[in-house]
């Protein structure tokens, strides 16, 4: 076999993914674990490497190679055209191993009649190089004009750093399991194990590596040592702040992440709910996995004739389901899944969430409202309505020196920190 044909596969792979996204509405993650089933590790991770990067730049490689075609090609020739011109501008491949490889992979991708339009178009584009593609923001960050114009909306001072954090790789982020190592004593077992690390800023269990590693690497992974979670996601227990004993609700529990910071730090009596029943065994094998126990139901939160029991929980986390728009950067696909109308969707929901929960709270307890979105309509609007509408609940603000501000609560940008992008508000229900 050639070397061309080797490399083709996790061309095909990477287009594949990248077409499905694109054309198909489908996750990156879905689309990728089915698109590379059959390559090596090594291969895997090419693959995903180039369908990341693909998306992250979708709009403007598209705009890139625009002058070099007739017409729009049909979705899966146009997604292979795409991830070769990423290896060329971005990637440390040589170009004519890029060139010879994208060829190669028309072949497995049953478009060998296509080849030669491949080869002209990515050796045009390595012979002269990148077009100007206009001054446009949508065009120069790669984000659909709405989510640009949302953005800026939001965060005025900063809206080209969150659109340019939003493309940049996102780093590693530990969380180190407190009831079984602490976390210098972890990272000197990563140290002996070749893998350098350093204190996760604002997250007291937390460590960033230098450079990211597959979890089967992670010492003490599969004994529980250790999770994988951003350092924006570990706030959530810091606000929580449970106690020994007391009753917990982690409302949108899965994939279990917060569930199990939240055991880590106290022997709480927590009750872990989420709405699919898939993810709640994802998270009650996430539980077993760290040597934690939470009592978990399939049910959604809104429907607390359901699942609620009657007794009135000390603290409630809820993490809202949202858009995702503060983790773009680990998700690039969201930018070209999402729609307007799903923020108005999301906020709706929240909306009612926290309406619902609210009276399984007891007086003089806690609420910690968190979404991993960067607008406010699914953040401080919805948070500053409830407390509008609900007379026994007042903002508890959160003193901190990560993030900033928000006209309710507390938000930050991608990127800050090294961290996602993230909202929090901290609400308490006034004593009876």
């Amino acid at each position: 076999m050639s070397d061309a044909a080797a490399g083709s596969a996790p061309r095909a792979a990477a287009a594949r993914a990248v077409s499905a996204v694109i054309d198909g509405g489908r996750s990156l993650d879905a689309a990728l674990a089915e698109a590379v089933v059959a390559l090596s590790a090594a291969d895997r991770g090419l693959a995903a490497a180039m369908a990341f990067g693909t998306l992250r730049e979708h709009r403007r490689l598209a705009a890139l190679i625009a002058p070099r075609l007739k017409r729009r090609p049909q979705p899966l020739l146009h997604a292979l055209l795409l991830v070769g011109v990423h290896q060329l501008e971005a990637m440390r491949v040589p170009p004519h191993a890029a060139v010879h490889a994208s060829v190669a992979a028309t072949r497995a991708l049953g478009l060998s009649k296509a080849r030669g339009l491949v080869n002209a178009v990515l050796r045009g584009f390595q012979r002269d190089g990148a077009p100007a593609v206009g001054d446009a923001p949508g065009l120069r960050y790669s984000h659909p004009d709405w989510l640009v114009d949302a953005i800026r909306a939001d965060w005025p001072q900063a809206w080209t750093s969150v659109l340019a954090a939003n493309n940049a790789q996102a780093p590693m982020h530990l969380r180190v399991n407190a009831r079984r190592i602490d976390r210098e004593a972890y990272r000197a077992v990563l140290a002996e194990a070749g893998f350098e690390a350093v204190p996760t800023p604002h997250a007291p269990d937390g460590l960033t590596l230098d450079t990211p590693v597959a979890v089967a690497e992670l010492p003490g992974f599969a004994a529980g040592d250790v999770s994988i979670q951003d350092g924006a996601a570990q706030l959530a227990a810091d606000l929580v702040d449970p106690v020994d004993g007391e009753r917990v609700l982690d409302a949108c529990a899965a994939p279990g992440n917060k569930t199990a910071h939240l055991l880590e730090r106290a022997a709480a009596d927590v009750l872990a709910l989420d709405v699919d029943g898939e993810r709640v065994a994802t998270l009650e094998a996430t539980l077993t996995r760290l040597g934690l126990a939470a009592r978990t139901r399939t049910a959604d939160a809104r429907a607390v004739d359901s699942w609620w029991d009657g007794r009135a929980f000390d603290a409630i986390l809820l993490d809202a389901p949202c858009s995702g728009t503060g983790v773009i950067r680990r998700h690039p696909d969201i930018k070209w899944l999402r729609r307007p109308t799903d923020i108005a969707a999301a906020a709706e929901r929240q909306g009612a969430l926290l309406d619902a929960l609210w009276p399984t709270l007891a007086p003089g307890g806690r609420l910690v409202y968190a979404t991993c979105s960067i607008l406010a309509a699914e953040g401080a609007d919805p948070v500053a309505a409830f407390i509008a509408r609900q007379p026994d609940a007042h903002e508890r603000p959160i003193a901190a020196d990560w993030g900033e501000p928000a006209a309710a609560g507390r938000r930050l940008a991608p990127g800050a920190h090294g961290f996602d992008g993230f909202y929090y508000a901290v609400l308490e229900r006034r004593p009876d």
